[in-house]
């Protein structure tokens, strides 16, 4: 029963991990204009995300503006959406594999160290998952802080940590986090013992040559 809660909580998470991966990457806060320099106009903020530059004004609107050619797009914002994608593909995957694996549910038959195997099976890949959405956003992160300290970047040029980044780590973190748990469900060996013979019962061995005379 505790390894069916550990299973169950370990879903749960990656469940809410996933939801936040896939809300920071529908979301356009990857990265926040800087206030930083003397004069600067804080009448309006630019977020640059992963498929969208928006424009916020101080009366409350919002403009957003979704980018026109893929391959005009810098190698780094390419390759960050790649991996968020990526984890979103394998965190849909990883929740099939799991449901089918977990013990309170009846997909996969009723061996229980199949069960289980595909359980550890369905853990591993929201690791997978997890771990891509981690170095996206990491990535991102180090380009930012990069072009922010480079001198020769202009100063309504920089850009700061946007709301969505920090999503995106949460939700990788918590993608990790109940994968981890879903891959303790490793079979143990009293699955295998006493394979195809009733729990209690010797086996009984065949008569010696002795025993006839």
């Amino acid at each position: 029963m505790a390894n069916s809660g550990l299973q169950l909580l370990g879903f749960v998470l990656a469940l809410l991990g996933w939801v936040a991966v896939l809300a920071a990457t529908i979301m356009p806060q990857w990265q926040l204009s800087s206030y930083a320099g003397d004069n600067i106009i804080t009448a309006q903020a630019i977020y640059k995300g992963l498929w969208m530059n928006c424009v916020w004004q101080s009366t409350g609107q919002i403009v957003c503006k979704v980018y026109d050619s893929i391959l005009n797009l810098g190698s780094s914002l390419q390759a960050t959406r790649a991996l968020m994608v990526v984890s979103i593909v394998l965190g849909v995957i990883a929740m099939g594999v799991a449901i089918m694996g977990m013990k309170c549910t009846r997909c996969g038959g009723d061996d229980k160290v199949k069960k289980a195997r595909i359980a550890m099976t369905g853990g591993i890949v929201f690791l997978t998952a997890g771990m891509a959405a981690l170095i996206a956003c990491s990535w991102t992160a180090h380009q930012t802080v990069t072009d922010f300290y480079n001198p020769y970047t202009p100063i309504n040029s920089k850009y700061e940590f946007g709301s969505a980044l920090f999503i995106g780590w949460a939700g990788s973190a918590l993608v990790i986090l109940g994968g981890g748990l879903l891959s303790c469900s490793c079979p143990g060996n009293s699955g295998y013992s006493n394979r195809g013979y009733p729990q209690g019962k010797p086996i009984s061995k065949p008569p010696s040559a002795r025993e006839y005379v």
